[in-house]
């Protein structure tokens, strides 16, 4: 019996990189799982990893997953999204928000279109879709909204950092904005025993994304695996939902909070 048998998972951003561990993390402990982001056989990334792939992934390991296309920027996409969701598994129980479209450039150098659309995925589409998701979650009696932010939500130092001086301010004030949105939904949710918490990698994680930006390399022994941000999630998406919501958790800390082993990614 796994710990989410029964419950169905909506994640977005699950074509590579945390959003699709996550989502194999999930089915293995029982979830149906709706793998969403653009990325589909049919439509390629320059970046490895396609929604077809996670959810053939977690086909192959005993579960159940369905790949459905959604531009997050869109709100027709988003409530087309909760809309199949349903149809294919049933109204999500749980929702990951990770999908995310990152431009890093100083301030004054930012494109207005690109700056749009990052709020546009990592703001406002995680808003949109707790909304759409509510009235199922109340239905069940019970719900999980997690939200994957990052250390970039923190004030820089000052004297500041070279990445700091590069220009990471746009990317910091949408996960700014998630963390709050998060932290103010749990209180909103609290009496529809509906969990809310926003979750972060305790050290940067190697994905297609963060090395395409140099962040990190595929061989950096500091890194932390995948896994270990996927096993936080499970933790945050299972308990019950009073008793762990309005959290801003950091992957290692919190395994460690109740301890849970950190995966060596091995």
């Amino acid at each position: 019996m796994g710990v989410l048998d029964g419950k169905v998972a909506l994640v977005t951003g699950a074509s590579r990189g945390i959003g699709a561990e996550i989502a194999r993390r999930f089915g293995v402990a029982g979830a149906a799982v709706a793998v969403a982001a653009r990325t589909t056989e049919a439509a390629p990334s320059a970046l490895p990893g396609t929604i077809d792939e996670t959810a053939a992934q977690i086909g192959r390991a005993g579960g159940t997953a369905v790949a459905i296309s959604a531009d997050l920027s869109k709100p027709t996409d988003r409530e087309r999204l909760l809309e199949e969701t349903t149809r294919r598994l049933g109204a999500p129980d749980i929702l990951v928000s990770n999908a995310a479209v990152t431009y890093f450039a100083r301030v004054e150098d930012f494109v207005p279109r690109r700056y749009a659309l990052m709020f546009a995925v990592q703001v406002e589409a995680p808003f949109h879709l707790a909304t759409l998701v509510l009235p199922g979650m109340r239905g069940h009696g019970a719900g999980w909204i997690l939200n994957v932010s990052s250390a970039a939500a923190r004030h820089p130092a000052i004297p500041p950092t070279s990445r700091a001086v590069r220009g990471g301010t746009v990317y910091g004030m949408c996960k700014a904005a998630l963390e709050r949105l998060s932290t103010g939904l749990a209180a909103e949710l609290y009496q529809d025993n509906i969990a809310v918490n926003a979750l972060s990698p305790t050290r940067v994680v190697p994905t297609p994304g963060t090395i395409f930006h140099r962040l990190t390399t595929a061989e950096d022994p500091r890194a932390e695996p995948p896994a270990v941000m996927a096993e936080a999630a499970l933790l945050l998406c299972h308990r019950e939902p009073r008793t762990l919501t309005g959290r801003i958790a950091y992957s290692q800390e919190l395994l460690t909070e109740f301890g849970i082993p950190v995966p060596d990614g091995r």
